[in-house]
């Protein structure tokens, strides 16, 4: 079976990041502990391939004969306005990307989401993996999603592959445990989420927590008021306090995060990383 370029791209990219994490790693987390981190990130791989075969074999049908089907009937916004080439790849990655931003927000605001995408944030250990690292229940409401909002869009599969092949490589930089310097982050920031960015996501703090929800483009958090920075982000904590005991941490434990208690209380007085994030 012939491998798509994006994802012979994003492989390339995980095993670069991987090996500058091992060199210039922004959080300490296996000092000393090679097994750890291959375990790790081993697992999260794991899933992610398993992730891309299932999505596959459940909905690459799907997908096609719906393709065929607004083809033929010409529906969809980008087959009614009838944009040059160029235009449209434009248009189709900016309003996908909104899409996925707003997905993203709703996989925290409602608890029934919630539950599944919770084990992409129960990570303790944020690195280049965790950008992989989702509940196969997660990838299948995803996909259920788009085969609405692709037809909306009036998106053929090409367009998709267009923006999936940006979106792997940020996703995978934007979770990189890299120790980019701030100049460069920041100056990035303007025309892609960074890893300055997106760590505050990753946060145990809950404002925090659900802020910075973009994939490609910072611009959607800026403009929903969603957009949040860390004066000092090395003290953020990664992870979920619900989530942190290591029985969580094991494949059998990450399939079984939907069926945990959830725990989503936002307290009114900030807890210390709180106060920290604020500089107290």
């Amino acid at each position: 079976m012939e491998l798509e370029p994006k994802t012979v791209v994003a492989a390339a990219f995980l095993v670069l990041l991987w090996t500058a994490e091992g060199f210039l790693p922004f959080f300490p987390e296996f000092p000393g502990r090679i097994r750890d981190r291959v375990r790790h990130d081993l697992r999260n791989l794991t899933l992610g391939v398993g992730n891309a075969l299932l999505v596959a074999l459940l909905f690459g049908g799907l997908f096609v004969i719906q393709e065929s089907w607004t083809e033929a009937a010409g529906f969809g916004l980008l087959r009614v306005l009838e944009l040059p080439l160029w235009l449209q790849i434009v248009v189709a990655v900016l309003l996908f990307d909104l899409w996925m931003y707003a997905w993203h927000r709703a996989n925290h605001r409602i608890p029934f989401l919630w539950r599944f995408h919770r084990m992409h944030h129960s990570d303790p250990a944020l690195d280049a993996s965790t950008g992989v690292r989702f509940h196969p229940g997660e990838l299948i409401l995803s996909s259920i999603a788009r085969v609405a909002i692709l037809p909306l869009l009036g998106m053929s599969l090409w367009h998709l592959a267009i923006y999936e092949a940006i979106l792997l490589p940020v996703i995978l930089f934007h979770h990189s445990n890299v120790r980019f310097p701030r100049w460069m982050d920041l100056g990035l920031l303007p025309l892609i989420v960074t890893p300055a960015m997106h760590r505050v996501h990753h946060s145990r703090w809950q404002p925090e927590t659900d802020s910075n929800y973009g994939s490609i483009f910072p611009w959607w958090d800026r403009l929903f008021g969603s957009f949040r920075l860390r004066r000092d982000p090395s003290t953020i904590e990664i992870g979920l306090d619900d989530l942190s005991d290591g029985k969580w941490q094991s494949i059998g434990g990450l399939m079984r995060t939907p069926l945990a208690k959830a725990k989503r209380e936002r307290s009114d007085q900030p807890s210390e990383e709180g106060r920290k994030a604020k500089g107290d």
